[in-house]
């Protein structure tokens, strides 16, 4: 289950996307408040759809054994993700204009941040696409709900990780690391489509070789 479930984490922990807007929130007044808001909100919105596909897996298969049905939906969900990423590359040449909740970043309060994490997450069809396989495999295959909730609780924990990082850096080394996640922040907003495409085939064509591999 661990080596089914750490790609995707892993998957989602390199994407970009969620990356910029933190450290965004750490160049504000409120940097601490807003950053570590946004990151509580990243983290809810993911193990909130880990959870909802572990529930998924239990209901339809109760006896704890990876069903079939399981494979065929790792199957569709890796050539989801491989068409995502095929999309995302073709369109990276396209405009990188920031959205109107980037530019609006530097007024949001923390409860305003909770509530992008959330809506970033949760209401993000990459991070679904990711997230959902992982519950899937957690539900079919945890053989208590003490290892699921654990396993849950790992993803989440793999996937958030690299939006962490720069909150905890800002905790340790304060103002001084602002220049460099600065610099961090505008490649990562200018590389965005290219690097999160890549990601997402990569883990696209590992999940569907592991549903191929289940049938």
């Amino acid at each position: 289950m661990i080596t089914d479930i750490l790609p995707l984490a892993v998957g989602i922990a390199a994407s970009p996307f969620p990356i910029i807007p933190v450290i965004l929130l750490l160049l504000t007044p409120r940097a601490l408040a807003g950053s570590s808001s946004f990151l509580a909100g990243w983290a809810i919105g993911i193990l909130t759809i880990a959870a909802v596909f572990v529930l998924l897996a239990e209901v339809l298969d109760p006896s704890g054994h990876p069903p079939t049905w399981a494979s065929w939906a790792r199957v569709a969900l890796g050539i989801a993700l491989v068409c995502v990423g095929a999309r995302q590359w073709l369109s990276r040449g396209g405009s990188d204009k920031p959205p109107a909740w980037m530019q609006s970043i530097q007024s949001a309060t923390p409860s305003g941040a909770l509530r992008l994490g959330v809506l970033l997450s949760a209401a993000n069809p990459k991070i679904v696409l990711l997230a959902a396989p992982a519950g899937l495999a957690i539900g079919a295959e945890a053989a208590a709900p003490a290892a699921a909730t654990v396993a849950a609780m790992v993803f989440t924990a793999v996937a958030a990780s690299t939006v962490a990082i720069p909150v905890l850096l800002y905790v340790i080394l304060g103002d001084r690391i602002l220049p460099r996640l600065q610099t961090a922040g505008t490649w990562l907003q200018a590389n965005n489509r290219s690097v999160m495409a890549v990601v997402i085939t990569v883990i696209g064509l590992v999940v569907l070789s592991k549903g191929i591999g289940g049938l």
